[in-house]
C-alpha cells in the first residue's frame, strides 16, 4: 500500500527512508487519520519529512501522485471499505441534510450524476440548481448552499462537502524563507570544531570503565573538560542607510551567533571597511577600534564574516576620500585586501536577492575582494557559507 507514493517522493528528491515509510503505515494501521485527505497530508508530511526546507518538494510529489487519481476510487478501494466510508459520511450529516442526499441517491449515484452533468455542460453557470457552477444550490460547484455535494473550488461554507475537487496549493517553504533565530542556529551548526578546554568537570565514562578494569575492579574515576565548539568567529555588521530594512535579520543572526560560538567578537562599520570600526553605535565617533589593532589582535584562524548589502558608490571602495562620512586616507579596497591577506577565511553575507547583485557595481567589486565568497543571507546561503568556513 502506498508503495508508488514512496517511489514518487524519492523521484521528487525528498530524503525519505524505508523506516519512516513503515512508521507512516503503522500510523495508518492505528487509524491516526481516517478518510480525510487533508489529515493524511499533514500526517505523512510530519512522519516523512524531517527538515522544513524539503516541504515544497514533498508538496510537489504529493500533488503529482494524488492529483493523478481523478475520482480517488482506487485509493479508497485499497484503503477503506465502501461501507465504512458511507457510514463516516452519514455521521457528519444532520437529519435534513441526510434526507437531501437521499433524494440524490448514495455516494455512487452522486458520482454518476456528476460525470453526466460534466459531459452535458458547455458553459459557465452561476446561481443555478443543476449544472456545475457557483453560488447556487446544485450539488456540484463552489460557494453554493447545497450542504452535501462536490466542492470544485474556493473555501467551503458548510464544511459538509462529500468530495473536494479543488486544486491543492501549499505555501512553499524553501531556502529563501524568513530566517528566524532557530533556523539560523541550525545552519550555523555546520561550522563546528569541537575541543575540550578548561577544568576537567565532566565524567569520562569510557575512560573510567577502562581505567577501573585495568585497576582490578577498583573504581578509578576519570574527568575531562567540557566539549565546546572551538571555532573562532569575527563578525562585521554594516549599519545605517540601505541596511535599515535588514535590522531584524541582522539581530536574529547576531543572537544566533552569540549562542552558537563561544569565541566570537563583533564590530560595526558603515558601507565598507576603513581604518576604524566600533562596538557601540551611540559612541562610534568617540570609541573606535583601529583596523590595524584587529589585524594584530586576532589570529589568522578566526573565521571572518561581513554582513551587509555592499550597495554604495563605487568610489567608497576604490578611492581615497571616498567614504561618505569622513576622509579616509586609504581606500576601502586597500583595507579589505589587508584583512583578506591576514585571515584564512573571509566571507560576505548579503541580504539583497542574489539575482540583483550583478546590476550593482559596488556589489561586484566587494565580491571580488572576498574572492567570490559572497553568499545570500538565506538558509541555503548560510549553510553553504558555513560549509566553506568549516573546511
Amino acid at each position: 500500500m502506498l508503495i508508488d507514493f514512496f517511489f514518487e517522493l524519492h523521484h521528487g528528491k525528498v530524503p525519505v527512508s524505508i523506516r519512516e515509510f513503515l512508521d507512516l503505515l503503522a500510523a495508518l494501521k492505528q487509524r491516526t487519520v481516517y478518510a480525510d485527505m487533508d489529515q493524511f497530508y499533514y500526517l505523512s508530511r510530519t512522519v516523512l519529512v524531517k527538515d522544513e526546507k524539503h516541504f515544497d518538494k514533498f508538496d510537489r510529489a504529493f500533488k503529482k501522485y494524488f492529483d493523478g487519481l481523478e475520482v480517488m476510487d482506487d485509493l479508497f478501494e485499497s484503503m477503506i471499505p465502501d461501507e465504512w466510508l458511507r457510514k463516516e459520511i452519514e455521521k457528519t450529516l444532520s437529519k435534513e441534510e441526510f434526507e437531501r442526499l437521499q433524494q440524490m441517491g448514495d455516494l455512487e449515484k452522486l458520482m454518476e450524476e456528476f460525470k453526466k452533468r460534466l459531459e452535458e455542460q458547455k458553459k459557465r453557470h452561476q446561481g443555478g440548481n443543476k449544472m456545475i457552477g457557483t453560488g447556487g444550490t446544485s450539488p456540484f460547484g463552489a460557494y453554493g448552499q447545497n450542504p452535501a455535494g462536490f466542492r470544485m473550488a474556493g473555501q467551503g461554507r458548510n464544511g459538509k462537502a462529500v468530495k473536494v475537487w479543488e486544486k491543492r496549493q501549499y505555501r512553499n517553504l524553501d531556502d529563501s524563507v524568513e530566517l528566524g533565530v532557530r533556523n539560523i542556529k541550525m545552519a550555523l551548526r555546520r561550522l563546528r570544531k569541537f575541543t575540550r578546554e578548561g577544568m576537567p568537570d565532566q565524567l569520562d565514562i569510557d575512560d573510567t570503565i577502562t581505567s577501573t578494569a585495568r585497576n582490578a575492579g577498583f573504581l578509578d574515576i576519570k574527568m575531562v573538560p567540557e566539549r565546546r565548539n572551538g571555532v573562532k568567529v569575527l563578525l562585521f555588521f554594516d549599519v545605517g542607510g540601505s541596511m535599515d530594512p535588514y535590522v531584524r535579520t541582522c539581530e536574529e543572526l547576531f543572537s544566533a551567533c552569540r549562542g552558537e560560538f563561544k569565541h566570537m567578537e563583533y564590530y560595526y562599520f558603515h558601507n565598507f571597511l576603513y581604518e576604524g570600526v566600533w562596538k557601540d553605535n551611540n559612541r562610534r565617533w568617540t570609541e573606535r577600534t583601529d583596523t590595524w589593532d584587529i589585524l594584530h589582535k586576532y589570529s589568522s584562524d578566526y573565521r571572518v564574516i561581513f554582513v551587509g548589502d555592499a550597495t554604495m558608490s563605487p568610489y567608497e571602495i576604490s578611492s581615497v576620500g571616498g567614504s561618505v562620512e569622513h576622509w579616509n586616507e586609504e581606500s576601502g579596497e586597500t583595507w579589505m585586501r589587508r584583512l583578506t591577506d591576514h585571515f584564512e577565511k573571509v566571507i560576505w553575507l548579503n541580504p539583497e536577492p542574489e539575482n540583483t547583485w550583478e546590476f550593482t557595481t559596488s556589489v561586484t567589486w566587494a565580491r571580488k575582494l572576498v574572492e567570490e565568497k559572497m553568499f545570500p543571507l538565506t538558509l541555503k546561503g548560510l549553510e553553504e557559507s558555513m560549509r566553506y568556513l568549516a573546511k
